[in-house]
């Protein structure tokens, strides 16, 4: 006989929370964090506000759990392009991997980040911050390993590491935003393509 798994407090029976962070996401993903409702999201959840709250607390906490899984899942490309044996080789993977994460087909286009900080105003306030937290950790992240770039001869000794951290994140973000917008993949990987032609030498 089939033991079944009694439901937890709070939560409806057959819930599954990995699954309903998944379609929060996607949620955010697509609206952004003030243009995605309570009702939005409790709907593509499928589960009650009480749910919500008891599970993933009130709506910037999901907004950080759902950025989390964000970074971990989609974004997860960025972590990747570190690894790298070569500065050129690191902005190759992190340029490539934002047109193909943001063109994704099945998915939203464009960036959860980039889409949710695009318009908060001050109820967004949490979630601006951190987004700012969020896109200051990856832009530290890329300086640091362009630093050792740098200190390893992989690039130039007057490189600024920073300089060219922030250029790399600004160049993925616009693809973010023109993906968004209706650009196609051929022609983001294009931009991607044309931003590294202006790579320093090593």
């Amino acid at each position: 006989m089939e033991i079944q798994r009694k439901a937890p407090i709070g939560r409806p029976r057959g819930f599954d929370a990995d699954e309903a962070l998944e379609r929060a996401m996607r949620v955010f993903w697509e609206q952004g964090y003030e243009g995605a409702s309570l009702t939005d999201l409790t709907n593509a959840m499928d589960i009650t506000r009480t749910s919500m709250y008891a599970a993933f607390g009130n709506k910037d906490e999901l907004f950080r759990k759902a950025l989390e899984r964000y970074t971990e899942g989609p974004a997860s490309y960025a972590d990747r392009a570190l690894r790298e044996p070569t500065a050129r080789q690191v902005a190759t993977a992190f340029l490539n991997g934002s047109v193909r994460a943001t063109t994704r087909p099945g998915h939203p286009t464009g960036c959860l980040g980039v889409q949710s900080s695009l318009a908060a105003g001050a109820p967004g306030r949490d979630a601006r911050d951190a987004l700012i937290a969020w896109r200051n950790e990856g832009t530290l992240r890329l300086r640091d390993r362009f630093q050792r770039a740098v200190d390893e001869s992989d690039l130039p000794s007057d490189t600024d590491p920073g300089l060219l951290a922030r250029y790399l994140m600004a160049v993925a973000n616009g693809i973010a935003v023109q993906a968004a917008s209706g650009a196609t993949r051929d022609n983001l990987q294009q931009v991607a393509d044309m931003a590294l032609r202006s790579w320093p030498p090593a």
